[in-house]
């Protein structure tokens, strides 16, 4: 299957981990680690990913709202509980490559967590939707309790017990 034929979602997904390297790396490179810095890259990544005219802008802007939301959802769990990103995650670290999991460690390093404790968007919500694009981590269905592992970003489907489409971390 070429790039032209590829699943929507698939390319979605492909684009958030696009845009997350871009993001993750530049992030690292920063002397001041701010939420307006994040915010700014995110934006920059936006743009990168719309010159390359893989999806529309409204597309785009989708998987802007999700990077932010899974960013700062990382975030705000590692300051508030002090566990570890696995544990946020929902398994393993070892499950994800090794570049992915050094750009999420890095932008949700507990010592980064205190300036993105501002909380990018205070109406930024932590729930998750069917149909919505989601980085690595475990989604947990809000009606009935059942897990949903996701090893890369992908799209979020119904539940496969319940067919619940509402979800947390």
């Amino acid at each position: 299957m070429s790039k032209h034929e590829q699943d929507p979602i698939d390319v979605l997904g492909e684009v958030y981990e696009k845009m997350y390297e871009n993001i993750a790396s530049d992030f690292k490179k920063a002397e001041h680690k701010t939420a307006d810095l994040l915010h700014k890259l995110i934006e920059e990544a936006a743009e990168k990913a719309s010159e390359l005219g893989e999806i529309s802008r409204e597309d785009i802007d989708k998987v802007s709202e999700y990077l932010k939301r899974d960013i700062s959802d990382a975030a705000n769990y590692l300051s508030e509980t002090g566990k570890e990103f696995k544990d946020w995650l929902g398994f393993e670290t070892t499950l994800l490559e090794t570049e992915i999991t050094d750009q999420m460690l890095e932008a949700a390093d507990p010592t980064t967590v205190e300036l993105l404790k501002l909380k990018m968007d205070a109406k930024l919500a932590s729930t998750y939707h069917t149909g919505q694009i989601t980085g690595p981590g475990t989604l947990i269905c809000d009606a009935c309790g059942e897990k949903l592992h996701f090893y890369k970003a992908g799209k979020i489907p119904p539940c496969p017990k319940c067919h619940g489409t509402s979800f947390h971390r």
